[in-house]
């Protein structure tokens, strides 16, 4: 075959290439592993429940993105309040964290220490901010970091907050401290004018505005191949001259194109190019990790469980991360009003013990741990089934950053080649920033010129409102909600 543009993956980067090729007249073969378009962003379903993986709230202040989202699903594109809370220590406290909420709940002696611990990190900060620990604890205390930060994180990541570097606590939780969240969880900020209590969200989740640009690219004549695997990247000399995938019973397929897109995970980009890269950057994209997770899904013969479309689980002694509420997302994510489908996230690594645990087994442990928060009794679980999601967040450990640089200077010198999305990245990028990525790649082939890997978590993030002042700067103001910004997926 031949085409203009090969793209790698059906999620939201890839298909926003797609479309946006779509709109400039230029043809596309998109080729996706899997069965189901969307990625990360798919939503699954199971006897008329939809199922999201990972949770995903639809808000960005890029406005190319918020057009996009508007355009493909005009009135399924809906307006739901947001709730979530966090589990810690037996109780539920309020997120966005407010400050008498949360003094109330941990109590006076708590309390106490949480001061006490920021007024010594003040004292005697950490000189040098290396990893995690550090920069939360130089901002918000030892033990605030200790209660709030530290449980959930090593949950998330199953390393020791220690390891993880310092800049990805720097993305994720820019701009704030302690003095801030206390004084925004007191008095608001005269800067912010509103807060993000609401937020949109397609009518049957994520999936749906993926299926839908899925079938506008195909109305416009490209081909999106599912259940094709790519398997080499064949250069001659400084290009990629054709793109070999393995379809279905094994097929081959090479496609020859003008230019390629690629957002399959950068570490196995490197190891499908032919020739094989000098070995020492086989050995850094090697080096690259990343944190799987799996989604067991529980029926509820329940009309009502609890308002929250999330809760964050901080409390160690289960291994449930995160819960998701489908209902109160959207009413049409489940078939039947009486019931109730929820989302148990349990964090974990593609081949370790949870992850290799028979779906029966990962259900009566969903079912044991929500008893055990009170959330759901036992007995009213009628139904349950497991999604397993490989690769869902690029990890930041080690030398991971040099291993990057030396990724990154290698792809420049393929001249048709461009990396996008979460994983072609490697950057813990929301949707939005995936789809950005996209856009600017689609105008680098349009003829203009832009740094892809420049759109990172820096770029306009969820909670920050950036407000122009009269003196013609811009000042980055972070909303309430902020204090635990690096909690979002």
């Amino acid at each position: 075959m031949k085409t203009d543009v090969v793209i790698i993956g059906a999620g939201p980067a890839g298909l926003t290439a797609a479309y946006q090729l779509a709109k400039a007249g230029r043809q596309a073969v998109i080729l996706e592993k899997s069965a189901l378009v969307g990625g990360i962003s798919r939503t699954e379903r199971y006897k008329g429940y939809h199922i999201d993986i990972g949770g995903h709230r639809f808000f960005s202040k890029i406005g190319a993105v918020n057009d996009f989202w508007h355009e493909v699903l005009g009135d399924d594109f809906l307006v739901r309040p947001r709730l979530s809370r966090i589990y810690y220590n037996g109780h539920f406290f309020q997120y966005p964290i407010r400050l008498f909420d949360a003094l109330s709940k941990l109590g006076p002696v708590e309390s106490l220490r949480v001061a006490t611990s920021y007024l010594q990190a003040q004292v005697s900060p950490y000189p040098q901010e290396e990893n995690f620990e550090e920069w939360v604890s130089n901002r918000f205390g030892r033990r605030l970091y200790e209660v709030f930060f530290r449980t959930y994180t090593e949950k998330v990541w199953g390393i020791p907050c220690r390891e993880i570097k310092a800049e990805w606590a720097a993305q994720r939780i820019k701009g704030l401290s302690l003095p801030v969240a206390v004084r925004n969880a007191l008095f608001g900020s005269q800067d912010v004018k509103t807060l993000i209590e609401e937020f949109h969200y397609p009518r049957q989740g994520p999936g749906m505005l993926w299926e839908r640009v899925h079938a506008r690219v195909e109305a416009q004549g490209h081909q999106v191949l599912l259940n094709h695997e790519v398997v080499g990247l064949h250069c001659n000399g400084s290009r990629i001259h054709y793109v070999e995938a393995r379809g279905p019973e094994g097929r081959s397929l090479c496609i020859e194109a003008e230019h390629v897109l690629n957002s399959m995970p950068v570490r196995e980009l490197i190891h499908r190019i032919v020739p094989i890269p000098p070995p020492d950057l086989v050995e850094a994209a090697g080096r690259l990790t990343y944190r799987d997770f799996l989604t067991v899904a529980l029926i509820i013969d329940q009309a009502d469980l609890f308002p929250d479309n999330w809760i964050y689980v901080h409390s160690p002694e289960v291994k449930v991360g995160r819960i998701q509420n489908f209902k109160n997302w959207s009413p049409d994510m489940v078939p039947d009003e009486r019931t109730t489908c929820l989302g148990l996230e349990y964090f974990c690594d593609e081949g370790d013990a949870l992850w290799q645990l028979a779906d029966a087994a990962l259900i009566d442990l969903a079912k044991q741990e929500m008893a055990q928060l009170s959330l759901v009794n036992a007995a009213e679980v009628t139904d349950g089934v497991v999604f397993r999601q490989p690769k869902a967040y690029p990890v930041y450990t080690g030398e991971y950053k040099a291993y990057l640089e030396a990724i990154k200077a290698y792809l420049a010198t393929i001249s048709n080649l461009q990396t996008t999305g979460r994983n072609g990245l490697h950057m813990y990028n929301n949707q939005d920033h995936s789809m950005l990525t996209a856009m600017l790649a689609v105008q680098n082939i349009l003829g203009e010129q832009h740094d892809v890997w420049s759109v990172n978590t820096e770029r306009a993030y969820h909670e920050e409102v950036r407000i122009p002042h009269q003196n013609g700067h811009v000042k980055d103001i972070l909303a309430q909600e902020a204090a635990l910004s690096y909690l979002k997926d």
